[in-house]
């Protein structure tokens, strides 16, 4: 049961392969046909996910090299710009199992008609991530989920709906990881080498990436950061930052 850094590099490689792949054949494309539809109508893309989820949604919102009008948030949101005092993140069972923090959560979010919804979430069946989708669905905006479908496919719903991600999303991409994420097995029923993280974030980048060139094969700028830790990226950034105030939000 060995597993090595070279088997690692094979899991994580012959994923990113297929996903590209697919990318090319325009998998992707109806994704990227709603995010490039939303920003022409002057809305922006909130990015949404928990637990190392969040992590697909830094990449998609405020990151050198993305697209400006572009929004995350999180649960924390209802401590920071919201009520609730900070002991609530502690509470069991975890926030991000609990519907009734949707309502709470999405009233801290600066949400406009023409927005577009990123959720990713590898088992796609907790109640903060289907509540949001749901949230966003009831309201008419379209929603995109980042899931394992071998993994939501396999383990029950906690939303009181009794659906998954993949069944209330618009546009359903798998993020190839397999059921419980890892990869290898390192002792008898034991896993490592978690996926689900690498595979979302590259798919972050090729949603980007196929906007970008959305937009610039039309003849326009795609509206993109560029580092701010080289000369200019400030001023850039903030001009283009501008167009969006209030709609888009930045934090530490």
């Amino acid at each position: 049961m060995s597993a090595t850094p070279t088997d690692l590099l094979r899991e994580a490689t012959t994923r990113l392969e297929r996903l590209a792949a697919d990318a090319e054949s325009g998998a992707l494309d109806a994704a990227i046909t709603i995010l490039v539809d939303a920003l022409d109508r002057g809305g922006v893309l909130h990015a949404f996910g928990t637990g190392h989820s969040e992590a697909f949604a830094m990449e998609i919102a405020g990151r050198a090299g993305g697209l400006i009008p572009t929004s995350k948030f999180s649960l924390r949101d209802i401590v920071l710009h919201g009520d609730r005092d900070i002991s609530v993140l502690e509470g069991e069972p975890p926030l991000e199992r609990q519907p009734w923090v949707v309502e709470e959560l999405m009233a801290t979010v600066p949400v406009h008609e023409h927005d577009v919804f990123l959720i990713a979430s590898n088992s796609g069946v907790n109640g903060s991530i289907v509540g949001t989708a749901l949230w966003a669905k009831e309201r008419g905006h379209r929603v995109i989920a980042v899931t394992s479908l071998d993994h939501t496919a396999r383990v029950e719903p906690k939303h009181p709906s009794g659906k998954r991600l993949s069944e209330v999303a618009d546009v359903v991409i798998d993020n190839l990881a397999p059921y419980g994420d890892a990869t290898l097995e390192v002792a008898d029923g034991i896993g490592a080498g978690a996926i689900s993280s690498i595979t979302a974030a590259f798919i972050a980048q090729l949603l980007t990436l196929g906007v970008a060139r959305t937009i610039a094969a039309r003849g326009e700028t795609p509206p993109m950061y560029i580092s701010a830790n080289i000369p200019g990226g400030d001023e850039h950034n903030s001009v283009l930052e501008d167009r969006y105030a209030g709609h888009i939000r930045r934090g530490a």
